[in-house]
């Protein structure tokens, strides 16, 4: 895998940007690239290569290296091109109700720092987390020596209904409110651009810029953290749908008039298999004396130990919980059929999620039962993967801007 950062599409992916747009692209995709190289990828001549090369070093977006690639003993080295990293810095912050986690990276996607806040494990008001939002985000600069003004966009990812065009959030669970302008009032509060998502969408955007799926034009992401969620990428492009809404598995009904979600409805997926789900559980396999008080996390873990230990009680919460799964993956099969999912998230590391009786009846609910298996690969990568995905919802936010110089 090449040791750049973005998608890596072929030329008829990169259709209705600026040509100038996709050189700079291939170089950042790429991480080192030469000149002749770039012209082969995109089909067009090496001489108009040159000339928006020579724009965007001039701009201070691409600078010449040695092209180790082509590196001789002999005679003069060969020059390749990269992303001038100082070009524009980023910021990625997960929002989450008990820790917001950040990460700073340049231009050509290498992280420069991190940092966390933990928070009240409660709901709140969007003027309390973006106060909270701010303490970790100037906990960051002050690693990196940076401050706010240096910072050409922060991408920020929290759970339940993102509107990303809009930057409206309808919904979260981390919220008391409802239907606030997430994006201007963070841009308000912060004085810097801001892009907005839900938390599926940006672990997405990370398998998409950062990880598994860089060189795949389809793909599909589902997490289970708090709720669960979905993230969709067709044709190398993530999949938001009509309204920025689209994607929300943990809300397809599995059972009418079933448990009660977080959301205020009864039937969702992830009343049975996201945290509070297996929480609200967990009391019936636990000694209610030791179950008392304990904090949701810690009581997972004992969840997790006691089922290992072999508690038949603890083991029927993680096989139920792991035939919902099942049945939700066989959804996302006979609706899109991805030749890849991605699980991501906290949960997966219960093995019992993703242990192979699960894959196998996702496999017998799917209408696809005469083809091979479909291919489901974990990938649980931690806070870092969902700041990574937020850092990419910046990136390609403000990438059209600084290809054309305005960033």
């Amino acid at each position: 895998m090449p040791a750049g950062c973005g998608p890596i599409r072929p030329e008829t992916e990169g259709v209705g940007t600026s040509l100038r747009h996709r050189v700079f692209e291939s170089v950042r995709a790429a991480g080192q690239i030469s000149r002749i190289d770039v012209a082969k990828q995109l089909k067009v001549s090496p001489a108009s290569i040159t000339a928006l090369v020579g724009e965007l070093l001039e701009l201070g977006l691409l600078r010449e290296c040695t092209d180790t690639a082509r590196s001789t003993t002999r005679g003069r080295p060969p020059v390749a091109l990269a992303v001038q990293p100082d070009a524009g810095y980023v910021v990625g912050i997960k929002l989450a109700r008990a820790q917001h986690t950040a990460l700073l990276v340049d231009a050509a996607g290498k992280p420069l720092a991190q940092a966390s806040l933990s928070c009240q494990p409660r709901r709140r008001s969007l003027d309390q987390v973006l106060v909270e939002t701010g303490e970790v985000l100037d906990a960051l600069l002050q690693q990196a020596n940076l401050a706010r003004a240096d910072i050409a966009c922060i991408g920020l990812g929290l759970p339940g209904m993102i509107d990303h065009a809009a930057g409206q959030m309808v919904w979260s669970p981390l919220l008391t409110d409802l239907d606030k302008p997430l994006r201007t009032m963070a841009e308000d509060a912060f004085g810097v651009p801001v892009a907005v998502d839900n938390d599926a969408n940006i672990v997405t955007l990370a398998e998409l810029w950062f990880g598994k799926g860089r060189a795949m034009a389809d793909f599909a992401v589902v997490t289970v953290e708090e709720g669960v969620g979905m993230g969709l990428v067709i044709n190398h492009r993530l999949y938001r749908g009509a309204g920025s809404l689209g994607m929300e598995i943990g809300h397809t009904k599995v059972q009418m008039d079933g448990a009660l979600c977080q959301c205020g409805q009864r039937g969702c997926l992830e009343a049975y298999i996201a945290d509070y789900a297996l929480v609200r559980e967990a009391s019936t396999a636990l000694d209610p004396t030791d179950a008392t008080g304990t904090a949701p996390d810690v009581m997972l873990q004992q969840l997790f130990e006691q089922a290992k230990a072999g508690n038949e009680a603890a083991r029927g919460i993680f096989r139920r919980a792991g035939r919902f799964l099942a049945l939700g993956l066989a959804n996302v099969v006979n609706m899109f059929d991805p030749p890849l999912i991605i699980l991501a998230g906290a949960r997966m590391q219960y093995d019992y999620l993703y242990a192979d009786d699960v894959l196998t009846e996702m496999h017998a609910l799917a209408l696809n039962r005469g083809a091979a298996p479909q291919k489901v690969e974990t990938h649980a990568w931690g806070d870092l993967m969902w700041a990574h995905g937020a850092a990419a919802l910046a990136l390609s936010d403000i990438a059209d801007a600084m290809a054309e110089g305005r960033a």
